[in-house]
């Protein structure tokens, strides 16, 4: 995906850099190294009200204070590892200026006293995986004050759950769990642990530069900031964009030159996302808050769009057996829950059983949420809910045993699971 523009929820032309974007994907030179340290620095983030970008959108603050009040030497590990297939924000950042993310990995290890920074990237991401490692090389050899390395990863979409990736640096599978200890208590070589998504890090570098008042000028006062967003599906120019938290969905289309052909559906947050409930995707606001009421969060930072003439269902089939076949295998509601719901999204997709498709569709994601190992069902679960929900008119026609779409090529990009895990 394209390198391209910027836009902000007040307006105005693409390209034209509003309100002071790009920050993150503008010149790579932005001049002397940045100026706040230590625990300084954790204030201001906590003044800032930067949230992490990786699809948590927890607050960075508080994981900042959490490291530094433990015991013991910390890690930090920047998490670019992005298996979510609609995202190549991070790929896109490292690629650009892997030196603005060292530089923010490198202030937070100051603030929370870790002597190790890992930069984890997905072997998948070759260019990202290549200007980053050459960034670390370029810095003087004992100049540093932390030790500076580049972890390449399996190309697997739960690696990049902090847990999972934990146990993956560790010499584990990469395999994620919600049981104690959290990696901020016990994590890389059974150290406290930063985990910060690499978009989470430049901000913080640019912040350690500009302070808090200048990152806020951005976004909206519950969200300050700005953000990456990966825009991909029906657009003429799918890619990766830098926006003002709160642009309408539509300004943030316009950066891709706009849908190709009329919009039937919008899936925002990834995969572990949600397809939009309203007739107007294209004026919601793209922020937590503006998200909330038609059912959708911000996730990861993408937007997908369907055609008119696209059957929706069929689009989520797709994503629910890429997703079973995701499963880490480590408990009954991941292992068979996903299995049942993606062959039920599959059956009512196809017309197959349909209505006791559609009743499987709308029970199981109630049995299978909040019951996992990890949080990789109740992800799968949520989108193929909110598909019912987005699509009541396709839903009607498969009951019918028709289709909005019987011969439409697929839109929505889904690789091909390796059903291993390593």
């Amino acid at each position: 995906m394209a390198l391209t523009r910027t836009a902000s929820r007040a307006g105005g032309l693409p390209g034209l850099a509003p309100r002071g974007l790009p920050r993150l994907l503008g010149p790579r030179d932005r001049g002397a190294a940045p100026a706040i340290t230590g625990r300084e620095l954790i204030d201001e983030v906590e003044r800032s009200g930067l949230r992490g970008r990786g699809g948590g959108g927890f607050p960075t603050s508080l994981k900042l204070t959490a490291v530094a009040d433990r015991r013991g030497r910390a890690v930090v590990v920047a998490n670019g590892t992005e298996g979510e297939p609609a995202s190549a924000k991070d790929a896109t950042l490292l690629a650009h200026d892997p030196d603005l993310v060292i530089d923010g990995a490198l202030a937070a290890a100051g603030a929370v006293g870790a002597r190790e920074v890992i930069i984890a990237i997905s072997r998948a991401s070759t260019t990202a995986m290549a200007r980053t490692t050459d960034a670390v090389r370029r810095r003087a050899p004992g100049a540093l004050p932390v030790r500076l390395t580049v972890a390449g990863t399996p190309e697997r979409f739960i690696v990049g759950e902090e847990s999972a990736l934990v146990h993956w640096l560790n010499g584990g599978p990469a395999k994620p769990t919600l049981t104690p200890p959290r990696p901020s208590e016990r994590g890389v070589g059974g150290r406290p642990t930063l985990l910060q998504n690499v978009e989470t890090l430049a901000h913080i570098g640019l912040i350690a530069r500009h302070g808090a008042d200048w990152f806020c000028r951005l976004g909206t006062d519950a969200e300050p900031g700005s953000m990456l967003v990966t825009v991909g599906g029906a657009v003429r120019d799918p890619g990766v964009h830098e926006i003002e938290i709160g642009t309408r969905i539509g300004d943030v289309l316009a950066l891709s030159g706009g849908p190709v052909d009329g919009v039937a559906g919008v899936l925002v947050g990834g995969y572990f996302g949600t397809w939009l409930r309203t007739d107007d995707p294209l004026g919601v606001p793209f922020s937590a808050a503006g998200l909330r009421p038609v059912g959708g969060s911000v996730g990861a930072g993408t937007i997908v769009v369907l055609p008119r003439g696209t059957c929706g269902l069929k689009e989520t089939a797709r994503i629910a057996r890429y997703l079973s076949g995701e499963s880490a295998g480590q408990c009954g509601p991941c292992v068979f829950g996903l299995r049942a719901l993606a062959d039920a999204a599959l059956a009512l997709a196809g017309g197959r059983h349909a209505i006791e498709a559609l009743r499987e569709m709308r029970d199981l994601p109630r049995e299978i949420e909040g019951r996992g190992a990890c949080a990789h069902p109740d992800g799968a679960a949520r989108l193929a809910r909110s598909a019912v929900e987005a699509f009541p008119h396709e839903v009607q026609l498969h009951l019918q045993g028709r289709c909005s779409a019987p011969h439409g090529a697929p839109v929505v990009r889904v690789p091909a699971s390796t059903g291993e895990w390593r």
